[in-house]
């Protein structure tokens, strides 16, 4: 049997815990309360993923940092990383690379396992891991990149800009600095 009492599985876009297995229907209780009728001829038909059985989780984190980051800065990045995870309850740090360059930031991707079945720990521990990678960040004078485009506006005519008496070029380099 794939699953037993108890057990949280997935079936198709269904997912719950076990509550009932007949002998031709099976129940679930969803995640939001509702009971999941399936038929056991379905099931025996379909895939059924069982998290319960699973000793451990395995996270990977994308993430990353602004162009500005330094090379010394960049370096460093993997082992910060390494050391948040090693300090954290139930999680076993694989590696952290910077893996690329893309459109608007250095990328990192780091990989690691929750020892746990327990999704609550397993939220628990990705969070103080993500909080953790926050503060040391900033610690470090690290910025995450987000999307960001810059414009760059040549041959402007020098334009009086009547709200504040400064040529138009002035004006919109006064914005773009902000």
């Amino acid at each position: 049997m794939p699953f037993e009492l108890g057990d949280f599985i997935v079936v198709g876009d269904y997912l719950g815990t076990v509550e009932y297995v007949g002998i031709k229907t099976t129940r679930l209780k969803s995640i939001n309360g509702e009971e999941i009728i399936i038929a056991n001829t379905d099931l025996t038909s379909s895939r059924i993923r069982n998290f319960k059985r699973m000793g451990q989780r395995r996270v990977v984190l994308n993430f990353g940092v602004i162009y500005q980051t330094s090379a010394k800065q960049l370096a460093k990045i993997p082992s910060l990383v390494e050391d948040i995870i090693h300090n954290t309850a139930n999680a076993i740090y694989d590696r952290a690379h910077f893996s690329g360059y893309g459109e608007y930031s250095l990328d990192f991707e780091v990989v690691y396992f929750i020892n746990t079945n327990d999704y609550t720990i397993y939220m628990d521990a990705q969070q103080q891991i993500n909080l953790n990678i926050k503060s040391e960040f900033a610690k470090h004078d690290l910025e995450f990149a987000y999307p960001t485009q810059v414009n760059y506006l040549n041959n402007l005519p020098e334009l009086d800009d009547s709200s504040n008496g400064k040529p138009a070029t002035a004006a919109c380099q006064t914005a773009h600095s902000r």
